[in-house]
């Protein structure tokens, strides 16, 4: 087991005072689908945008694993999961790759304003025809007189109806070939880009969703993240770090609703006696328990490799099914514990439920995690 600092675990417990406060009224901002600003502004006052970007950016120059330590933190202390999902998507999406592929001059006009949060960001990756297939992106990027010309269009954008600037994966050679892709850095008021409407959506309703379409959308050069047809080489490394803090903040989420579940199961009385004796009812929670530090154990794990630089890719397949599932077997589980009441909105718990059935989907579907880990083992 990691042996976290003593200024580790003060990064983290500064979080505490956020996360209730970024819990208060969760409830209804799910119901209305609404992001909230003022929030946002709450989130940057605390640094927490800033965690692991370079201190030569801004940031707080903090490694990996302390960011997902911290980030643990912030899913055990905040009930507005699609809130957490836009920091995490807006770190990763944008701060990650500028800051591991971008040039010295792209860094230094947005990652400063973009690990402070002044500008909030997004990557359009998925298309109608193409989710996880990557390679089969329709998005074109054409060279011309110095700058790609984006045409095509992106789905399920997260972030995308808030954000400032988007990364996208455009396609610039061959398709079906991981050298025949591009990502590249788009301001949301450039020509020839449109904006679509928020899409309604199942569960992280706080964390707006949308479409963006290209047209004859015209990039300079200098905004290509990495180099022209290196973009799977810095979608590859921004889906680690995206499964690592994204699912690390379900871990947290994970561990709060397994202790409100004990401490319901030990209050509730039915024929008697707690319903914590039963054995049924006990086993579920016991099953909860072993979800949720399996999935923690995976994830420091993977984070461990790719932190290291080793290969990480099996890892963090393994890491993203465990804790996706857990996830959602645990929101289950504790609707069914809390019975009635866990039915009822104002609990909190079928929200969990249709937050955490979306982690099966985004990041690579549970299918897709498989096969990877099958085509590791040679299968």
């Amino acid at each position: 087991m990691i042996q976290w600092t003593d200024d580790q675990r003060a990064l983290r417990e500064a979080l505490t005072p956020l996360g209730a406060r970024l819990s208060e009224g969760h409830l209804e901002r799910d119901s209305n689908g609404e992001f909230s600003r003022e929030l946002w502004k709450l989130i940057q006052d605390s640094d927490l945008l800033r965690m692991a970007t370079d201190e030569k950016w801004g940031g707080l120059g903090q490694d990996l694993l302390t960011t997902l330590y911290v980030l643990e933190g912030l899913g055990y202390t905040c009930r507005d999961g699609g809130l957490s999902f836009s920091v995490t998507t807006h770190m990763v999406s944008t701060g990650i790759p500028l800051q591991r592929f971008g040039s010295d001059a792209l860094k230094e006009r947005f990652l400063p304003a973009v690990c402070a949060g002044d500008l909030i960001g997004a990557h359009a990756i998925s298309e109608p025809e193409a989710g996880s297939d990557m390679l089969s992106m329709r998005t074109t990027g054409r060279m011309e007189d110095g700058c790609l010309v984006l045409n095509g269009n992106k789905s399920f954008v997260s972030n995308g109806a808030i954000a400032d600037v988007f990364v996208v994966y455009v396609s610039t050679g061959p398709q079906g070939s991981p050298f025949g892709i591009t990502a590249v850095l788009v301001e949301r008021d450039t020509p020839g880009l449109t904006v679509g409407k928020p899409m309604s959506k199942m569960g992280l309703r706080t964390s707006p969703l949308t479409e963006l379409f290209f047209d004859d959308c015209r990039i300079p050069l200098e905004n290509v993240i990495g180099r022209v047809g290196s973009g799977f080489l810095v979608f590859d490394h921004v889906m680690k770090w995206e499964v690592l803090c994204s699912f690390i903040v379900n871990v947290g989420e994970m561990q709060h609703r397994l202790e409100r579940v004990v401490e319901y199961a030990k209050s509730r009385r039915q024929f008697g006696k707690s319903i914590g004796s039963f054995q049924s009812v006990s086993h579920r929670i016991v099953e909860m328990r072993i979800a949720v530090d399996t999935a923690r154990r995976a994830l420091y794990d993977a984070a461990l490799k790719v932190a290291s630089g080793e290969d990480a890719t099996a890892d963090v397949a393994i890491a993203k099914l465990l804790a996706s599932e857990g996830n959602l077997s645990t929101a289950i589980a504790a609707v069914q514990t809390f019975g009635g009441y866990g039915y009822m909105t104002e609990y909190g718990l079928e929200q969990d439920v249709r937050n955490a059935l979306a982690g099966t989907i985004y990041s690579g579907t549970t299918d897709i995690q498989r096969t990877r880990i099958a085509a590791m083992m040679g299968l």
